[in-house]
């Protein structure tokens, strides 16, 4: 099976449609698909259940979904400066489920390994645990979470080869590798493809047999928050 794509259009190819769940990496600007994202905006599709961390930022990834009124639902654990968001939510005009993020990290991870169900501490005896079973082990309460999986995945990753083994680079590596495991179609957006066999077996973040499309696209550089300090003037 080909799984290399010369355009974002060519890897997106017959998997979109009204009403999926889509996953998508990132954190803030960082690992973030967002030609991907974006040729998911330029499809038109609508009904969408989205799940990443947050929903991008004004003007940039997810935030363009939710503008162009794409999303139905939103599955995150981080709202932030996004002031679209905010104001869908106080609107009830999006429907936005609040994980913490640890457990919506291991909800994908838990969806990708075959785990339908798991219990953690986080949460318990808040808002978080109403309608959802509660056990106590060894004298303390956790609740019964369920896992998260995709239609679609779409992760940003470092390199790739053309079987779709991937490395993603430092924080980038955030929910991506887990995402890709919980889609049941996963598409990697990725800086350089090498040739078979380049990368280093035990380099390896997610192997290629979670992966089944992959495109070329260079990094873009933007940074979420620049942070510098003063210039100092030899005297």
């Amino acid at each position: 099976m080909e799984k290399v794509c010369q355009t974002a259009a060519e890897a997106m190819k017959d998997v979109l449609r009204d009403g999926i769940t889509l996953m998508a990496g990132g954190f803030g600007l960082c690992g973030v698909p967002e030609r991907l994202i974006a040729e998911v905006q330029r499809s038109g599709i609508t009904g969408l259940t989205v799940i990443s961390n947050n929903c991008g930022m004004t003007g940039e990834g997810l935030w363009h979904l939710l503008d162009a009124g794409q999303i139905q639902k939103m599955v995150g654990s981080y709202i932030g400066d996004n002031k679209l968001l905010e104001t869908k939510v106080l609107e009830e005009t999006i429907d936005f489920e609040l994980v913490p993020q640890g457990t919506l990290a291991e909800r994908m991870r838990a969806g990708g390994a075959g785990i339908p169900a798991f219990f953690t501490a986080t949460g318990a005896g808040t808002v978080i645990a109403e309608g959802k079973p509660v056990e106590t082990f060894e004298g303390q309460e956790y609740v019964m979470e369920r896992w998260l999986r995709a239609d679609l995945s779409l992760v940003k990753a470092w390199k790739a080869d053309p079987e779709g083994n991937l490395i993603f680079r430092k924080t980038a590596r955030n929910f991506n590798p887990v995402m890709a495991t919980a889609g049941r179609f996963t598409v990697a957006e990725v800086e350089e493809i090498v040739p078979l066999g380049e990368l280093p077996a035990d380099q390896i973040h997610t192997p290629g047999i979670y992966v089944d499309r992959v495109v070329q696209m260079p990094p873009t550089g933007k940074i979420e928050k620049r942070t510098e300090r003063p210039r100092e003037i030899a005297s």
